[in-house]
C-alpha cells in the first residue's frame, strides 16, 4: 500500500509534473510521429527492426536514468509495498496482459490517446480505471 503525505503535498509539483508529461508526449510525436506509450514502445524490443531499436532503446535508458539523476540531487520520496513478491508479480503479468489485449497501457491510452480525442482510448482509459478501482475496493474492503 502506497500512502500519501498530505501534509507535503504540493498541487503545483504535480501539475508541473503533469505539464511536463504532456509537453514530452506533445513533443515526443510532433517530432517522431509515434506515441509515447510505454508498453507499444517496450514491446517494440521484443521484435525489433534495425532502424527502431535505437530511440526505443533511447526513452526506455530515459526512464531508467532519470530517477537516479535525480536522486543525486534530491531525496526520493519513500515508497511502502505492502505486498508479497509473488502478488507483485502475478499482478504485474495481469497488467501487461491487459495492455496486450486493450492494445496500450496508461501512458499509451490515458496520456497520448485521450488528448487526440480517440474514442477508444477513452472507453480504454476507462475500463481500466474502472477495473483499478474495483480492484482496490475489493482488496481493501472484502
Amino acid at each position: 500500500m502506497m500512502t500519501l503525505d498530505w501534509n507535503a503535498f504540493a498541487p503545483g509539483v504535480a501539475l508541473a509534473g503533469g505539464v511536463l508529461i504532456g509537453l514530452a508526449a506533445a513533443l515526443f510525436v510532433i517530432f517522431n510521429g509515434r506515441i509515447a506509450g510505454i508498453s507499444g514502445i517496450l514491446g517494440g524490443l521484443i521484435k525489433p527492426r534495425r532502424d527502431d531499436i535505437g530511440w526505443r532503446v533511447a526513452f526506455i535508458a530515459g526512464l531508467v536514468i532519470a530517477p537516479v539523476i535525480y536522486a543525486l540531487f534530491w531525496k526520493l520520496p519513500e515508497v511502502q509495498i505492502e505486498a508479497d513478491s509473488t502478488t507483485l508479480i502475478i499482478a504485474g503479468l495481469i497488467i501487461g496482459l491487459g495492455t496486450r489485449y486493450g492494445s496500450g497501457c496508461t501512458s499509451g491510452h490515458g496520456v497520448c490517446g485521450i488528448s487526440r480525442l480517440s474514442p477508444r482510448s477513452i472507453i480504454a482509459t476507462i475500463v481500466f480505471m474502472m477495473a483499478g478501482f474495483i480492484a482496490v475496493f475489493l482488496v481493501r474492503h472484502l
